[in-house]
């Protein structure tokens, strides 16, 4: 593991330390996870600004899934 010095706002460490304290854990700690997540939730967002691309690329035809249907089942 590194140690890395940041620049935060007072009113998001005011915030962070609540946050700490209720989950007590650190500020470290409570860090790795939100950047993980942060990480996370841009990955997710390339992923679908990727597949909305490839719709506009090459929209679904009519008809395109018919084949499908006769597969689903939603029950009673």
């Amino acid at each position: 593991m590194r140690t890395i010095q940041m620049t935060l706002d007072d009113e998001l460490v005011k915030n962070v330390d609540l946050v700490v304290r209720e989950t007590k854990t650190t500020r470290s700690a409570f860090t790795r996870d939100a950047l993980r997540l942060a990480i996370h939730r841009t990955k997710v967002l390339e992923l679908e600004q990727k597949h909305r691309m490839g719709y506009a690329g090459r929209p679904v035809a009519n008809r395109e899934f018919d084949v499908w249907v006769k597969e689903q089942e939603w029950g009673a």
